[in-house]
């Protein structure tokens, strides 16, 4: 069970635990977007060649103009994770704070640090957050980000916020807001919202060191050609993300109202997850995994219990009711 409590997706871990579970499992325990992405026709890849210069430059302009940020550093990751694993080798100021709940990465990342409520700047040192935060959905208004980042520059200090789920409301990212003078490190992710987890792809953006660092760490060929051709036409792919971030608030609403009819409370403004607080959450999950249906427990917090937009509402209308 600690492989369930430690990531989502761990859909081989949860047959093993619940082997007489119908198939196939609803997987919501990870908070990405359900019904991804797709090219409109099969992209050519070679696969045979190592990844060109061009092609990721194209997609890192592709990309820094999708997140409203053109004219800040940017820097391609194969994934965001890898983003935050390498936080602690970039010399950040001290002391460093994580505001939280928050991820368990974050906690790898910066060792040692102080989990606070909220930063207070005065102290300087670096600050890393997410927003939209995980697990609990918190939205921090972009400009009280850039507020927080300003005065933590003058003492010396710098703000990384990882935006991971960022994409999926528009007016979230505070990277529209930075100039290249900001000391700001923005980590965004490309599975989320473009339901591609499995490409593994990622940006840093923002404090042009940090990024040029990040760079250098990473070498030539940080991601592959798929990351690159995949990556390259979703960020264009403006209608596409018009038309989801309009889908995903009408499904995160839907499930709202279906959570409220058996007597919870969904919280959060991120649409594509709600965290729900029960003294039933341990048992809650079980039920659920018996049915097939694969929810996000923490053994942190064992009276919550976070779930992702399901494509199949009426499989968990009828588990829920059941329970």
């Amino acid at each position: 069970m600690h492989a369930l409590t430690f990531h989502g997706g761990r859909l081989d871990e949860a047959a093993r635990c619940y082997p007489d579970a119908p198939q196939p499992w609803l997987d919501l325990s990870t908070g990405v977007n359900p019904l991804p992405w797709m090219p409109a026709t099969p992209p050519d890849i070679d696969l045979h060649a190592l990844p060109s210069v061009a092609a990721l430059d194209a997609l890192i302009r592709a990309a820094a103009a999708a997140f409203g940020a053109p004219g800040l550093a940017t820097a391609a990751l194969p994934g965001s994770e890898i983003g935050l694993r390498l936080l602690a080798q970039l010399d950040l100021p001290q002391p460093w704070r994580l505001i939280g709940p928050s991820y368990r990465t974050h906690h790898a990342a910066l060792p040692g640090a102080q989990s606070v409520a909220f930063a207070e700047p005065g102290e300087g040192g670096t600050v890393l957050l997410a927003n939209p935060n995980n697990p609990d959905g918190r939205l921090i208004a972009p400009e009280r980000l850039r507020d927080l980042a300003r005065t933590l520059a003058a003492k010396g200090g710098l703000l990384i916020v990882d935006e991971a789920f960022a994409d999926a409301i528009d007016g979230a990212s505070i990277l529209p807001l930075l100039g290249p003078e900001d000391r700001v490190l923005v980590l965004r992710s490309f599975g989320k919202f473009y339901g591609l987890a499995g490409v593994r792809l990622g940006f840093a953006c923002g404090a042009a060191d940090l990024v040029a660092r990040l760079t250098d760490l990473l070498g030539s060929w940080p991601v592959s050609s798929t990351a690159i051709t995949l990556g390259t036409a979703a960020y264009r792919d403006t209608a596409w993300v018009s038309e989801t971030r309009t889908r995903l608030a009408r499904d995160a609403a839907r499930l709202d109202a279906l959570l409220a009819s058996h007597g919870f409370a969904a919280q959060g403004a991120c649409p594509l997850f709600r965290l729900i607080e029960t003294g039933r959450a341990s048992n809650l999950f079980d039920h659920l995994a018996s049915s097939g249906i694969l929810t996000r427990p923490f053994d942190y917090a064992p009276t919550w219990l976070r779930l992702g937009l399901p494509t199949d509402f009426v499989r968990l209308d009828q588990a829920l009711g059941r329970g």
